[in-house]
């Protein structure tokens, strides 16, 4: 028989591991990294279909168009999109998510998924998880462990209570203990006994198993969880989760919080491929090197390398590396990294260095995502800005007015439905529009195809914030961007 499972997708982190590619702006779950679709797209179709109701995500007030836009691009319509003020770990976005459920299906089963991990053999996995439901059904704490192929101390790891089957049947059987992250020879004596597998963070229990266990373990937090979900407000089919309760949570994984402290745990022992892709390292791996050990996007050339990965982002450039051994090189167009292969765990030691030194770069990518569409500044100086700005189809920008700065409008690809004052106009391709300082003005796309215009500012100010608004679709206060 097949259960409905309730799939509990967490895509509000902001990993600095994978930086250039992923910054605090848009994170690596919403990148293309492998593939046409993003990490989170993958992750969302992997469960979706027969046996799945419609996903509940958990993300941050940043992250919630571009969910929602995400989701739509793969035909996926979300159970619920929750809004977490700020980033408390997985134990109390786990704990609000089975809160918000029990509201409608007490008797649902959740599956807690990040939604940055790679894992291709979808199939599979889900059959993992049809195996794995009669035993969350009757009460048990479920928790996923990975067949490990390396000496990996970059994870937790798994005890089980006995030696997973030769064909690695994905049979939950009781969990014997948690290891941490262990040193080099704890690890390689982990894998050699045969009896550890990798914790991957996915979850599957019923919401009533998992509210009693944070009722037995951890009653502060559900108290603060649950006072955050009954004040949430709607928004815009958002709900937003309260922030003063919230601000009040331990800031704690659902292991330490719950899980190490429980006696109803199983585990399911899952043998088929699975990256966390924690690491430039990881994506390497995952990616295929060829025989020499080489991996190198379309726009990278390698020449007489080995073990190396070479990834030029934007088709403009052209990334070269010659008698590279054991070498990362990622190349954005506002930032490059180059690492020895064993020290990519250390990338966010970069990210550190760039945000004591104040540079954007550490956190912001070039191209700036908004609810509308995205933009990105092609050239600047003291009192002019340039940017090419993408309009989704039906989207439109505020109605707002700069104090510092005018504006030539260019439209290089659609049309353009322009407010000025009191004067609404379409402006197509090759034609352009003035916008004087302190008019009030708007852009919408009136399309079926992206709008694409060329910004050019003049003023004495041009920062992001120069901006009154009046009236917008997107429900943003005074001072938002965009």
């Amino acid at each position: 028989m097949t259960h409905i499972v309730h799939p509990i997708l967490l895509a509000g982190g902001s990993g600095t591991r994978l930086w250039p590619l992923s910054r605090k702006s848009y994170p690596k779950q919403f990148a293309k990294l492998m593939g046409e679709r993003s990490l989170f797209q993958a992750s969302a179709k992997r469960l979706a279909g027969e046996g799945f109701a419609a996903p509940v995500i958990l993300t941050g007030a940043d992250y919630r168009f571009v969910v929602t836009e995400q989701l739509a691009a793969v035909e996926i319509a979300p159970g619920g999109i929750l809004i977490e003020p700020e980033g408390r770990n997985t134990a109390p976005a786990i704990l609000a998510a089975a809160l918000e459920l029990a509201a409608r299906a007490p008797e649902a089963l959740m599956l807690v998924a990040p939604s940055d991990h790679v894992i291709p053999e979808a199939e599979s996995f889900r059959a993992a998880v049809q195996a794995a439901t009669i035993a969350a059904l009757e009460g048990q704490l479920v928790t996923f462990g990975i067949r490990p192929d390396r000496a990996e101390t970059g994870y937790g790891w798994l005890e089980m209570s006995q030696a997973p089957s030769a064909d690695f049947a994905s049979e939950p059987q009781p969990l014997k203990g948690f290891v941490e992250k262990p040193d080099s020879a704890t690890a390689e004596a982990l894998l050699n006994g045969g009896q550890h597998l990798w914790n991957a963070g996915i979850f599957l229990f019923s919401v009533k198993t998992i509210i009693a266990a944070f009722e037995a373990h951890a009653p502060e937090m559900l108290a603060l969880v649950r006072a955050s979900v009954d004040q949430a407000e709607q928004d815009l089919g958002f709900t937003r989760l309260a922030p003063g309760p919230w601000g009040q949570v331990e800031d704690i994984s659902i292991d330490y919080a719950v899980m190490e402290k429980a006696e109803n745990l199983s585990v399911v022992p899952y043998g088929g491929a699975w990256s966390d892709l924690g690491g430039w390292d990881a994506v390497w791996r995952e990616t295929g090197p060829d025989e020499a050990g080489v991996v190198v996007s379309a726009s990278a050339t390698a020449i007489d390398c080995h073990d190396t990965m070479l990834r030029a982002e934007d088709p403009r450039q052209q990334l070269v590396g010659i008698g590279l051994h054991d070498i990362i090189a990622v190349a954005m167009p506002d930032a490059v990294l180059v690492a020895h292969k064993d020290r990519a765990q250390d990338v966010k030691q970069a990210v550190a260095a760039l945000k004591a030194k104040g540079a954007s770069q550490a956190e912001t990518l070039p191209k700036d995502f908004r609810p509308w569409g995205w933009f990105e500044c092609l050239v600047s100086g003291s009192r002019f800005q340039v940017k090419r700005i993408t309009v989704h189809p039906g989207a439109a920008l505020s109605l707002q007015s700069h104090h510092h700065r005018s504006e030539h409008w260019i439209v290089v690809e659609g049309t353009a439905k322009v407010t000025i004052g009191e004067e609404v106009k379409l402006v197509s391709e090759n034609q352009s529009v003035y916008i004087p300082l302190g008019a009030t003005h708007r852009m919408e796309n009136p399309g079926k195809v992206p709008m694409v215009l060329i910004e050019v500012q003049t003023g004495s100010y041009l920062g992001e914030d120069d901006i009154i608004r009046y009236e917008d679709v997107y429900a943003r206060g005074q001072g938002a961007k965009g």
